[in-house]
């Protein structure tokens, strides 16, 4: 079976995948796909933190606790969704890569709610978190790598310059066609790390 490598960028109540395959001169997409961590179909963002704002503590905490168990479910069976799909295909999943944020910790609840900027590092966490722990129960390593430094991190473990590297990864859109926003792209490279560390 070829070896294949997810790369997830994740937004307030989806995320953005991609699975490669090759090696650490050339990658192939074999998927792509949006997944969904929310199951509440309102258009918009999906902002627990947001929603918890104002509330008394213990009715704050049950929102942020929905959201986050409902993320993680459908994290869990997208992600076995997207792997009985590519063994289908010939591929094994050898691991996950994710694209973080800041990757500070965050305070308890209270602290967050009264703090907006806070309640903005928040939401996005919970998503990430929940793609993390879905990935861990699926039994996949996850590569972690702050979104800031993933064309340079990319870079030094495929050992390949930036410049050049950024021009492979925006071909590939070129060979698949659309949607291949930086969603694609980020989730690509970090797909690429984690299989080239494989």
């Amino acid at each position: 079976m070829a070896k294949v490598a997810l790369g997830l960028r994740a937004h307030s109540g989806w995320a953005a995948l991609v699975a490669v395959a090759g090696n650490r001169g050339a990658i192939e997409v074999v998927e792509r796909r949006r997944v969904e961590l929310s199951a509440d179909k309102t258009p918009g963002p999906k902002q627990p933190y947001h929603e918890a704002e104002g509330q008394k503590l213990e009715k704050a905490r049950q929102i942020v606790t929905r959201y986050a168990e409902e993320a993680g479910r459908l994290a869990s069976e997208a992600l076995r969704a997207v792997m009985a799909n590519l063994k289908r295909q010939g591929h094994e999943v050898v691991g996950c890569g994710l694209l973080l944020a800041s990757g500070r910790p965050l305070p308890d609840l209270e602290s967050i709610l009264a703090s907006h900027a806070l309640i903005h590092s928040a939401d996005g966490e919970l998503f990430r978190d929940a793609i993390a722990d879905a990935a861990k129960k699926n039994r996949l390593t996850v590569v972690r790598v702050k979104e800031k430094e993933a064309i340079g991190e990319a870079a030094s473990r495929l050992r390949v310059e930036a410049g050049e590297l950024q021009r492979r990864v925006a071909a590939l859109g070129k060979t698949i066609g659309p949607p291949w926003t930086q969603d694609q792209k980020l989730a690509t490279l970090v797909a690429w790390m984690t299989l080239a560390g494989a």
